[in-house]
This record gives C-alpha cells, sequence and structure tokens, in this order.
C-alpha cells in the first residue's frame, strides 16, 4: 500500500513541483535580463515614499511607475500561467495513475482503519482457508484449514523438502506390499497418491481443521474410478493416523463427479466439489450431499474481461456475483453443503464476500489483507435476505444437469479446462516419479 501511495504523490505533486521549480528558475533569471523586470520594485517603493538605497541602483536607470507597473502585471501573469500548468500537470498525473492502478479504485470507497488488519477483521466473518501446500506459508497465517490441488502439490513437492517426501513415498509404497512391478504405471500412480497423503499429513500437522486432497483429474468421467481412489485416499490418511473428519476428498465438478460424491458421502468419506462455476453445478452437489463446494472466482473473471475486453469493480465481478447466488440459493432453500469461495485475484474480490462460509486464499492475498487497514463489512449473511428462484422444480437429473450447463459457455469451457489443466501437472508430478525411481535403482 506504501508503494502504492508513493506512486500516486509521484503522479500528482511530480509534475507540480517540477513546473513551479521552472517557473521560479526561469523568473529569476529573467530578473537579471530584463532592467525592468530588476528595477520594478524599487521603482514602486519610490513612488510609494519610501527611501531607496542609491548603491542598490547605482549604474541603473530608473524606469516610470507605469512602465514599472506593466512589468510586474506581466511577471504575475507569467507566475498564474506557471501555476496553472502546474495543477494542470498534477491533475493529468493523477488522472494517469488513476487509470494504471485499477486495483487503488476498488479501495476508494473503503475507510481507512488504524487498528484490526482487513486479515483479523475477515476471520470473524469467515473460515479462512490457505490455498496452499507450502507449509511455511500455512504456519504464517495460521487458517483454520488448507486446500492442495495438483498444481498446488506438484509446486510444494518441487521444494527444498521434495527429496525427503519421494523418498518417504516409495518407501512407504514398499513396505506397503503393493508388489507392482518395477517402474510400472501402477506404481508410479501408487506412489502419487502417497505423496499427496504425505504431504496433507504435514498440513494436518499444522491446521487444527480439514485438508483437501484432490482425485487424479483424468478420472473426472469416471465415477466407479473416484469412488475407488477416494476410498483408497482416505484408507491412506487413516493409515497415518488421521481419520475421515480431518479430510476432504476434492472431485472436480462433473455429472460423474456427483455420483461419486453421493456414494463416498454415504460412507463417511467427506467431499470438496470443485471447479464449481455456475448454479446448477452447485445444486447438484449439495443434492448428492457434498460437504463443501469450491465455487471460484478468479476463473470466472477472467473469462469475463477476455470476453468483454474491460475490467470489472468488485461489486459487478462476475465471479463475486456467482458465488453470492449461490450463497443467496443454498441459505434460501436449506441446504446444509457449505460454500467455500476459491480462485481468487485479489484482496477487494475476497472482501466482496465477507460472510461467506469459507473461503480459500493464496499466501500472496492473504499477505495482502493482512498489510490492509480499511473497515470490513460483512457482505453475505445466513440470515439474508435471500433472493433466489428454484431452478428446477424437484432435483436435477442428469439431462438438466447437462443442459443448464450447456447453455453457460463460460462454465462449460473452464470446467473443461481447469480438469485439462489439473491432468497436465498430475502427470508431471508422475514424470517425477519416474524420475526418483530411476535413480534409487
Amino acid at each position: 500500500m506504501d508503494r502504492r501511495r508513493d506512486s500516486r504523490r509521484t503522479h500528482v505533486l511530480g509534475p507540480l513541483l517540477v513546473t513551479l521549480l521552472g517557473s521560479f528558475v526561469f523568473s529569476t533569471t529573467w530578473s537579471f535580463v530584463s532592467p525592468g523586470a530588476a528595477t520594478s520594485t524599487a521603482t514602486i517603493a519610490d513612488a510609494q515614499g519610501v527611501q531607496v538605497q542609491a548603491s542598490a541602483l547605482r549604474g541603473i536607470s530608473l524606469p516610470s511607475v507605469g512602465k514599472a507597473s506593466a512589468q510586474v502585471a506581466g511577471g504575475s501573469s507569467f507566475w498564474m500561467l506557471a501555476c496553472a500548468a502546474g495543477i494542470a500537470a498534477a491533475v493529468a498525473g493523477l488522472g494517469r495513475f488513476q487509470k494504471q492502478s485499477p486495483r487503488m479504485r476498488a479501495y476508494g470507497k473503503v475507510a481507512v482503519n488504524a487498528g484490526q488488519t482487513a486479515l483479523d477483521q475477515l476471520r470473524t466473518m469467515t473460515t479462512v482457508v490457505a490455498d496452499t501446500g507450502i507449509l511455511e506459508d500455512i504456519k504464517k497465517f495460521r487458517p483454520q484449514d488448507a486446500t492442495t490441488n495438483p498444481s498446488l502439490v506438484l509446486k510444494a513437492l518441487s521444494g527444498p523438502d521434495a527429496k525427503a517426501y519421494f523418498d518417504k513415498a516409495i518407501a512407504w509404497s514398499k513396505s506397503a506390499g503393493t508388489n507392482f512391478k518395477p517402474g510400472s504405471d501402477e506404481l508410479v500412480t501408487d506412489i502419487c497418491d502417497r505423496l499427496a497423503v504425505l504431504l496433507g499429513c504435514d498440513i494436518l500437522k499444522v491446521v487444527p481443521g480439514v485438508v483437501s486432497t484432490e482425485v487424479d483429474a483424468r478420472l473426472s468421467f469416471d465415477a466407479e474410478a473416484m469412488v475407488a481412489k477416494g476410498r483408497y485416499l482416505s484408507q491412506l490418511y487413516q493409515e497415518q493416523g488421521y481419520g475421515k473428519d480431518r479430510v476432504l476428498i476434492k472431485l472436480a465438478s462433473t455429472w460423474e463427479a456427483m455420483d461419486a460424491c453421493k456414494r463416498l458421502e454415504n460412507e463417511g468419506i467427506h467431499t470438496n466439489m470443485t471447479l464449481v462455476l455456475s448454479l446448477p453445478q452447485a445444486i447438484a452437489a449439495a443434492e448428492a450431499g457434498a460437504t463443501l463446494i469450491s465455487p471460484f472466482v478468479g476463473r470466472i473473471l477472467d473469462w469475463h474481461k477476455k470476453a468483454q475486453g474491460r475490467d470489472f469493480t468488485p461489486e459487478e465481478d462476475p465471479g463475486v456475483l456467482s458465488v453470492r447466488e449461490i450463497f443467496a440459493y443454498y441459505k434460501k432453500y436449506g441446504y446444509d453443503t457449505i460454500v467455500m469461495g476459491a480462485s481468487f485475484r485479489s484482496a477487494p474480490e475476497v472482501l466482496a464476500l465477507s460472510g461467506c462460509d469459507k473461503m480459500t486464499i493464496s499466501p500472496a492475498i492473504l499477505g495482502d489483507l493482512e498489510g490492509l487497514h480499511v473497515n470490513v463489512q460483512r457482505r453475505l449473511s445466513e440470515d439474508g435476505p435471500h433472493n433466489a428462484n428454484r431452478l428446477e422444480d424437484g432435483d436435477l437429473d442428469e439431462d438438466r444437469f447437462r443442459w443448464h450447463l450447456n447453455e453457460n459457455p463460460m462454465a462449460t469451457e473452464l470446467l473443461a479446462s481447469g480438469i485439462r489443466a489439473f491432468g497436465v501437472d498430475g502427470k508431471k508430478l508422475e514424470d517425477l516419479v519416474r524420475v526418483r525411481l530411476q535413480g534409487s535403482r
């Protein structure tokens, strides 16, 4: 924030000061070049009866009072023009600053608070979750829960502790008596699962709540495979001493995932339905009995910015509005599924959803919130009022789910691209495991 304030001062005060300084230097130089300018003050003083020292005027021919007055008027006019130019430059600088700083405009109507940080205030309205697998960041911001995905797991296992994780996962797989062929795809997949669980276990040593671990995105259209993977991940956590109450199994919100969600929840395995980009997905997840959904904010904003070629304020942000719509629908119709906003792009986006059940936030934005001193007002409340009309009479079946999703090009495109991206990072992790396995032979 301090850097942004300095930037604004530079844009506004810089042109003004430079212009005034330049006019002063020019005027001073003019006083030596123009005899009339040098004697104007002395002549006026003489005309008013003030004694003028001859030494100050030696060798200078005094002009008439009228001439001096004209020169003074000319000097005053110059100064007025200089000041006007400085002010104009300052205004132009402010305009440039505002154009270059849309994030600052988002804070423009928020009252400054010298007391609690925005993050501290947010904690009183919303359960704060860390969207990271980096343990040092989790320790720093002290969230209640943490979420991971294939991309975050890959990032966490590319750090300085990577070797220890890989060695432990490989040894754990061997000790389990899996009997997979050395270097086989089955062995690689098993080690990847154990890596994700080992990272999740270390996170659970830090957070008091739950951790989310995601099923391989490439299984997103196979209900049976997702159920089997969810059971296996839950079993691995239990082997490490963490029960079903501490873990959420993440599933990408396809129709097949709704079926898998229902079956896992019936077995006491809690789910986090991710890549929720539309109301129909949110409704289907709630009707399947999901413990929690993760409606994305930033990805929706990105899509609309590209499609419409413009920026959005937090109050008109399509991602923010999507989460508000889902939240209102859940509260009005009595769904118990937790709404956890995800995929944020800025602190103002987060604050526009203050009061949401939970929000999973990246370390960078958590840092922004921690350094921000503004009055945070609750934007979402369970008590309402909630203006929401039923999407369908009765439960949302497969045909209607697919139709509603098809009618939303943004949700259709982003669900597909999100699954692809997580699949790519899952493949990258498998490649790292293969390299480690070759090195351990």
